[in-house]
This record gives structure tokens, sequence and C-alpha cells, in this order.
């Protein structure tokens, strides 16, 4: 009788040991699929626009700093044509002062980038006023810097980290009400970003983006070489955007609540990539990438780099 139960317990044992076997193997192959999952490219939105100055030098350091995969920006254009990296092509009065530290007018018209030289524009502080939408900002006093500045200053900071340095997705602000009042036309407009880009960053890493469809068409036609993001707000069908567009760009980049998975499958079938915008919920996060995004932009890559492992 005591052999007997000796040979159960001994059963018992190998039972046990190949359950927790299993349920170790199960855990192991759980988490490196949901970092498999997580191999997405992470774009820190104007820098690192929840923890430093939007669209500034030390937001997009910092941004490289956390491991973004692409620095996220938009451009303007100065009265002496130089390329300006701003959001707005006017002086934002919630959180820009003038050049004595003065509140600044909610007219657009009276601080249009495009009146203004760029000496003039760099004379404006863009981060000492708090922004009331991100609260934890740190406040730093900066100008809107020069395209070439921020290409400049992040290469540097890479080659002196010894880290890669990142992709870039330009913004090309273009509004069709806004032709030669605040920018220039699309054509032109156009051509001034791509000769400040071409031979100084591989093409490989760039991306163009608008929200201006006759931007994206310039684009396309003029230099195919360039990868295409068509930026999206509407509540349109893409089957109605695209159509609208006359082609397929390479990334289709809407608001992320305009995402469902059968769309996202939609477009990816159609060898479309796409990356939403601006996701700085953690719990969005997961739920769009588990669905399968290419890529999410965020205010917070902190966040992102910290859920996902980077492409």
């Amino acid at each position: 009788m005591m052999k007997r139960l000796i040979l159960r317990i001994r059963y018992g044992l190998k039972i046990l040991v190949a359950s927790l076997l299993f349920f170790l193997n199960a855990c192991e192959t759980s988490e490196n699929k949901e970092k498999e999952m997580g191999k997405i490219d992470i774009q820190g939105h104007r820098g690192a626009r929840g923890l430093l100055p939007e669209n500034s030098i030390p937001a997009f350091i910092k941004a490289v700093e956390l491991g973004v995969t692409t620095l996220e920006l938009d451009v303007c254009i100065s009265k002496d044509m130089k390329v300006v990296v701003s959001h707005e092509p006017f002086m934002n009065h919630v959180f820009c002062l003038g050049p004595d530290g003065e509140e600044l007018s909610d007219d657009p018209f009276e601080t249009n980038l495009f009146k203004m030289d760029y000496q003039q524009i760099s004379s404006f502080d863009c981060g000492s006023r708090p922004n009331p939408r991100f609260p934890n900002q740190e406040l730093r006093a900066v100008p809107k810097p020069l395209l070439a500045d921020v290409f400049k200053s992040v290469s540097n900071y890479c080659k002196e980290k010894g880290l890669k340095e990142p992709r870039y997705n330009i913004e090309i602000k273009s509004n069709e009400n806004w032709d030669n009042e605040f920018h220039p036309e699309p054509a032109v407009f156009s051509k001034i970003v791509y000769d400040q880009i071409d031979g100084v960053i591989d093409w490989t890493n760039v991306t163009i983006q608008s929200f201006d469809f006759r931007v994206v068409k310039y684009f396309k036609k003029t230099y195919p070489e360039t990868q295409l993001a068509l930026l999206i707000e509407n509540d349109r069908s893409w089957e109605e955007n695209l159509g609208d567009l006359g082609f397929d760009p390479d990334i289709y980049s809407c608001y992320y609540d305009l995402l469902t998975i059968e769309i996202i499958d939609q477009l990816q079938s159609r060898n479309i990539k796409v990356v939403p915008w601006t996701v700085n919920d953690s719990v969005r996060m997961k739920e769009l990438v588990s669905w399968g995004v290419d890529g999410i932009i965020t205010d917070y890559p902190n966040i992102a780099v910290d859920l996902f492992e980077v492409q």
C-alpha cells in the first residue's frame, strides 16, 4: 500500500511539473506575441508636446532621448522664405510671448509668420508661458526654430550619444484659404520644403504629410520617390478621401477615433500603412496596437515607449 501511495505521489508531481512548464511556456509565448505586436513606429508629436514646449529643439531632443522612431513636426514659411518649424503660420497667443515678454493679440494677422523675416520671428518666446492643455510641460524660453537647425541639433545630439538618428514626419501647414496670405501656394511651398530636406536627410527617412490634398498630389507628381501621408480629420469614409486624392498614399493618418479594426484591415489590404494621431491615453494606445496600426503619433512618447517595442 505504501508503494502504491509513493507511485501516486510521483505521478502527481509529474503532472504538476508538466502543468507548470506548460504555463510558463504559455506565458513566455504570450509575452513574445505582445512584444512582436508592439513593434511599431512611435512618433513624438511636435517633439514631445506633453513634456516640453511644442516644436522646439528641446522637445525634439527629449523625444530622441526617450527612444522614438520618428519626430513629427510642422513647417511654415517666413517672409524671407525660410522653413520655420511651427504648427500655426502665426504666433499662438495662448503660449507665445512677444519680444519684450508682452502678451499677444489673438488676431493671427498681427503675428503672421509669412509677413515676418525669421530674425523677427526668432525674437518671440514660445515656451515660457504655460500651455493650459499640458500642465506638466517643462517651461523653457525657446523660439520657433528653423527646420535646418532642428536637423543639425538632432544629428549632433545623436552622434554625441551614439544614438540612431530618427525619421522625420514633416507636415506642410497649407490651407487653400491661406494661399499667398499665410503661406505660398502649394507648388512654391512644397519646393521650398523639398529643397531644404534634399541632400541633408536621406529621403528614406522622411515622410511628407498634409491635410491639404493639393500638397500631397503635388509631391506625388513632382517628387514621386517621397513617402507620403494623407492627414484626415473629416468624417468621410476612407474610400471617399482616397477617391478625391486620386491615388493610394503610403500612409493614411487620421484622428484615432475615426478608426475601427475593419478600416485598418481594409487600408492595409491595399498596402497603405495606418498611423493615427494624436493618441495620449495608454488604454487607447494598447487597443489601437492590438488592432494592428503601424504606428501612433503621441504628445507623450514616454508613455508609448514604455508600452511597446519600437521598430
